[in-house]
C-alpha cells in the first residue's frame, strides 16, 4: 500500500503525474537553457520568460500609465507632437525625466518618441477614445495603496483605503455620489456592449436596479425609443439620475425611484429589470437577496438581465478573477462569479432559462438573462 492510499488519498492519476513533470522540466535551468536554444521551443520560450517578466513589471507599467494620466500626457498630444522640453516645462520636471518617461510609455506603445519629441501611440491613442479607462487609472491609486502589503490585506490587517470607498454600506452621500461618477464614466464602454448583445426594443419598460447616474438607461432609451426606464438607487445617486434624465430629455418616458435594492420593495410594472456591474459588488447572501427582490417584482414572463465582468471566461480570465477578486476584496463587498455558478442563483430566486448573451468584449462585460415562470 501507497503512503497516500494507507493517507486516504487517491494516488496520483496521470493527469497529475503529468503536470508534475511538466513543472519539474519548467523549473529545470537545464531544460529552460535548452528551450531558449532549441529552434522549435525558441518562440515558446521566449514568449513565456516575456509574461514571466511583464508579472513582475506589471506595477512599474501601470505606474507608468498613471503618470501619463496624471500629466494628461495623452490629451496634450492629442493634436500632433510637442517638444519633450515643452513637456517638461508644463510637467514640472527636468527634461531628462520626461524623456525617460516618454521612452517608458513609447515601450508600452502608450506613446511614439524620436528622442527629441513625443506623440500618441496606438494603446494613447485608443485610450483618449476611452475616457473611462482615465478615469479608472486615476481611481487605482487606492487599489495599490491597499495592495502595497497583499499579504496583510488577505489576512485582514490592513486599513482597506478602497473599502471607504464603497457607498452602499454606509450612509455617506458624498461617497455614493463619487462612486457613481467613477461608474457614470466608465459607463459608455459596458452600455455599448450590452446593447450590441442584446435588443431592448422587445420590452415595453426597464428598470434599472442600482443604475447610477442614469447613464446606462439614458442609452438605452436612445436606441429603443418606445421604451420607458426607470431606475433605482439610494436617495443621493437617485436625485442626481433624475436631473441627468430631465436634461437628456427623457423626463416623459422615466421614472426614478430611491431605496435599498436588497429589501425595499421595487416598481412591479418593468417587464425586463437590469443589473450592471451589481451582483459582483455583493457578496453572495446580498447578491441572492437582490435576485430575490428583483424576482418578486417581475411578473410571468419577465425578464432579469446581469451584465458585469465575470470569472472564467475565455479570453478574459485575468479580468475575473486576477484583477476583480482581489480588487473586490479590498472593497470588503462581492466577488467575480463563473456563468454557472450565476445560472444557479438566477435558479434559486425562481428564475428559469438563464441564457449567456455573447459580448464584444468580455473582458468588459458578460450578459445573461433570465425569465420569471
Amino acid at each position: 500500500m501507497t503512503v497516500a492510499a494507507m493517507a486516504g488519498a487517491a494516488p496520483p492519476g496521470w493527469r497529475d503525474r503529468l503536470h508534475a513533470l511538466r513543472n519539474r522540466m519548467l523549473a529545470s535551468p537545464r531544460f529552460q537553457h535548452w528551450a531558449a536554444a532549441f529552434p522549435l521551443t525558441r518562440p515558446i520560450a521566449r514568449r513565456e520568460a516575456a509574461a514571466l517578466f511583464d508579472l513582475c513589471a506589471g506595477f512599474v507599467y501601470a505606474q507608468t500609465l498613471a503618470a501619463c494620466v496624471s500629466l494628461d500626457l495623452f490629451e496634450r498630444l492629442a493634436a500632433g507632437p510637442v517638444a519633450i522640453g515643452t513637456l517638461a516645462g508644463e510637467g514640472g520636471m527636468m527634461p531628462e525625466a520626461m524623456l525617460r518617461l516618454i521612452r517608458a510609455g513609447a515601450a508600452l506603445r502608450l506613446l511614439e518618441t524620436d528622442g527629441s519629441s513625443a506623440q500618441l501611440g496606438p494603446l494613447g491613442a485608443a485610450l483618449r477614445g476611452n475616457p473611462g479607462i482615465a478615469a479608472m487609472v486615476r481611481h487605482h491609486a487606492l487599489l495599490y495603496r491597499d495592495l502595497a502589503d497583499p499579504v496583510a490585506l488577505l489576512r485582514g490587517e490592513a486599513n482597506a483605503s478602497l473599502a471607504a470607498f464603497w457607498p452602499y454600506e454606509q450612509a455617506n452621500d458624498e461617497r455614493a455620489l463619487a462612486y457613481s461618477a467613477l461608474m457614470a464614466a466608465t459607463q459608455p464602454m459596458i452600455a455599448g456592449e450590452i446593447l450590441a448583445a442584446y435588443d431592448f426594443r422587445r420590452h415595453r419598460r426597464l428598470l434599472d436596479v442600482g443604475g447610477g447616474d442614469g447613464s446606462f438607461i439614458a442609452a438605452v432609451a436612445k436606441v429603443a425609443p418606445l421604451l420607458d426606464v426607470m431606475l433605482f438607487d439610494v436617495p443621493a445617486v437617485a436625485a442626481l439620475a433624475g436631473r441627468r434624465l430631465e436634461a437628456a430629455g427623457l423626463a416623459a418616458r422615466s421614472r426614478v425611484l430611491a431605496g435599498d435594492m436588497r429589501c425595499d420593495v421595487l416598481p412591479r410594472d418593468a417587464d425586463i429589470i437590469t443589473l450592471v456591474r451589481v451582483l459582483h459588488d455583493h457578496d453572495d447572501a446580498q447578491a441572492m437577496a437582490i435576485l430575490r427582490n428583483v424576482r418578486a417584482s417581475l411578473a410571468s414572463g419577465g425578464t432579469v438581465m446581469v451584465a458585469e465582468p465575470m470569472a472564467g471566461t475565455k479570453g478574459a480570465q485575468s479580468m475575473g478573477d486576477a484583477y476583480f477578486g482581489l480588487y473586490l476584496f479590498a472593497m470588503g463587498s462581492g466577488r467575480p462569479r463563473r456563468p454557472a455558478e450565476l445560472v444557479a442563483m438566477f435558479e434559486a430566486a425562481g428564475f428559469i432559462g438563464a441564457k449567456r448573451h455573447t459580448t464584444r468584449q468580455p473582458m468588459l462585460a458578460s450578459v445573461m438573462t433570465a425569465v420569471a415562470p
